[in-house]
């Protein structure tokens, strides 16, 4: 699958638009990463272990974002974009993080 955060692909025409697709994960970090960013957030840094989780929820986002453009019969994805959001605990102290990746479903072609 063909991916760009641009809305085309050089040396390609868009044959057909397949609509919106997107990959979406809601992740909250383990005990050990929760444990390991409060420490850090005390002394400041970088905090690896909330690195790791939302690198790891990018991932996913992005695989899903693949799946569902493939489940379109599309061979690529433009205007690829992703967003994060904080879902807050309630009051529980726990948080968790939303990743969206979106972008449009399309099958490409060789320019001839």
């Amino acid at each position: 699958m063909y991916v760009t955060t641009t809305l085309a692909f050089e040396g390609y025409r868009i044959k057909e638009y397949k609509g919106v697709v997107r990959g979406i994960v809601v992740r909250a970090p383990t005990i050990a990463q929760g444990i390991m960013g409060g420490l850090k957030t005390i002394i400041g840094g970088n905090i690896a272990a909330y690195t790791e989780m939302c690198e790891q929820a990018r991932e996913e986002a992005f695989d899903l974002l693949v799946q569902h453009a493939d489940q379109r019969g599309a061979n690529a994805i433009i205007g690829m974009h992703y967003d994060a959001s904080d879902i807050g605990g309630g009051g529980t102290g726990r948080h968790a993080t939303e990743v969206l990746c979106y972008g449009t479903a399309v099958v490409i072609e060789p320019v001839a």
